[in-house]
């Protein structure tokens, strides 16, 4: 009688666990089905310290600091909207133990301060002032810091070059000194820049220190000599660019200084070995953005990566077809990110674009930026990671280089599927968002390792993995991420969260 009644009990059991089942069809997931459709580079998550960074200038003033800084400057304009920092301490340990832990990574030292800047190429104290043609200097010590920096967390160094008034001759024509200046010093530091762009976003050539007088033609001549030098002296640097942002409906067209067309539809044809743009879905409420809590999670910004990249895609495949592309620069939004983006929600467009982007083909994103203002993975007063940090840690544990289509589930819960990372092909990750504000279900048909995101509050900057929040350790290092192990079965995710799931076999 008793093995009847346990048959019984069984029996209901499985129709019961069936019927629960089968209310989560639409959330249910085939890891066999998974077919591989691309590959990303081993160092596909990086990030930019920016130039402005490295020398000490004026860089967006944190917006609880805006009114009082205002009261007491003359500035107008943009330039009412930043403040004078001193440079960063790349020796710092805390610094560097939390940049190794991306690693490997790509580090990029560049942007709107490169453009107008003079390499000091001796050790004699630093100038007063900057010769005629150029803005900001660059010494040797600082340019140490750099490559020390990224010898010591696993970083393949990328930059980009002067291009103000001071690069050219009387003519017009571009002169080498300055890059061959910068790239015999990192020679003698034993270093290496892995990839540059001629200059920082050309786009934008007029707002970034270029003279009002250059063209398209300009560029093209400019990158042949550039071309013609580092061959020469620095034949393993890949030539990346054009390093363009903005088009495509992503900003208004009258911000564009030098369109794509105007830069590549040129003889000589601009040709580059990785085709790189950049990527703001807009600019912050610093600069007059109108970027709204309520539509943080929402699917037209969360997709707007890939509408950002669907421009630069086609431009590659027209002007520089089959060459690999890289995102060089990205962020919430651009003029130093909201405040929104030190926080818990800004981990979902953060994870989102990496997922979007690899299946879209990008092979490398750099976020901008490390460690200063809003959009920086790290406080820039402490150090102190936030949750887009541990987003960032998470990524780099778990997520492979192998893509894979994933499927969907229901509206508002987004997958994506790399290979696991440091495992063979038989394993799987899957990176699961519910941006939803209700808890929601998924069928998993294996057992695996679960690590589950959530926040008591979308605008924290406290993040929670299973349950436990995450600090670093008492001596500033990264703690070790562990995972929970789940069964197969219906798994909830709650309302808000992002979970990464593991699983050793298919």
């Amino acid at each position: 009688m008793k093995n009847i009644l346990l048959g019984f009990f069984l029996t209901f059991l499985m129709s019961l666990t069936s019927i629960v089942q089968a209310q989560y069809t639409g959330n249910s997931i085939n890891l066999k089905q998974m077919k591989l459709i691309g590959k990303v580079d081993e160092r596909f998550q990086s990030f930019n310290v920016e130039m402005c960074e490295v020398i000490g200038g004026d860089f967006w003033i944190p917006y609880e600091l805006i009114d009082s800084v205002r009261k007491h400057s003359n500035k107008k304009g943009i330039e009412a909207l930043k403040w004078k920092i001193e440079p960063i301490n790349l020796y710092d340990q805390k610094l560097r133990n939390l940049a190794a832990a991306l690693g490997p990574t790509y580090v990029r030292v560049s942007g709107t301060w490169a453009n107008a800047l003079y390499f000091q190429n001796n050790d004699e104290p630093k100038l007063a002032s900057p010769p005629v043609g150029f803005k900001n200097i660059l010494t040797r010590q600082q340019w140490k810091g750099v490559v020390d920096f990224c010898k010591a967390v696993d970083g393949k160094l990328v930059s980009s070059f002067p291009m103000s008034e001071g690069m050219h001759d009387e003519k017009g024509n571009w002169k080498p000194e300055q890059v061959k200046a910068i790239l015999d010093y990192t020679h003698s530091l034993k270093g290496e820049i892995a990839a540059a762009e001629l200059f920082n976003e050309p786009s934008h050539a007029y707002h970034g220190d270029v003279s009002k007088e250059y063209r398209g033609i300009n560029f093209a001549n400019d990158l042949s000599a550039f071309k013609k030098l580092t061959a020469d002296i620095s034949p393993n640097m890949k030539i990346i660019g054009p390093g363009s942002t903005g088009e495509g409906g992503i900003l208004p067209p009258k911000s564009i200084d030098l369109t794509l067309d105007e830069l590549l539809n040129q003889k000589p044809k601009p040709t580059f070995d990785v085709f790189t743009y950049h990527y703001y879905g807009t600019v912050s409420k610093r600069c007059g953005g109108g970027q709204k809590l309520e539509n943080a999670l929402s699917a037209e910004w969360l997709s707007k990566a890939e509408k950002g990249l669907d421009f630069y895609q086609n431009a590659r495949d027209k002007y520089n077809p089959n060459a690999p592309i890289w995102l060089t620069e990205t962020a919430e939004s651009a003029c130093g990110g909201n405040p929104l983006a030190a926080t818990y929600i800004d981990s979902f467009r953060y994870l989102e674009q990496l997922g979007r982007l690899a299946k879209k083909g990008v092979q490398v994103v750099m976020h901008n930026t490390l460690a200063r203002s809003e959009y920086a993975l790290l406080d820039q007063d402490t150090h102190n990671p936030r949750p887009n940090y541990w987003a960032a840690l998470l990524w780099n544990k778990l997520m492979g280089t192998e893509v894979y289509e994933a499927g969907s589930l229901s509206s508002g819960v987004d997958i994506f599927a790399h290979n696991l990372k440091g495992k063979s092909k038989k394993g799987r990750t899957l990176l699961i968002l519910n941006t939803n504000d209700t808890e929601t279900a998924i069928v998993i048909p294996n057992a695996g390792t679960q690590y589950l995101l959530t926040a008591d509050e979308l605008l924290t900057k406290k993040v929670k993995l299973n349950g436990q929040e995450l600090k670093l350790k008492a001596d500033d290092n990264v703690p070790t991420l562990k995972g929970d192990k789940i069964k197969a079965g219906v798994l909830k995710l709650p309302a808000h969260s992002i979970v990464f799931l593991t699983f050793e076999k298919v």
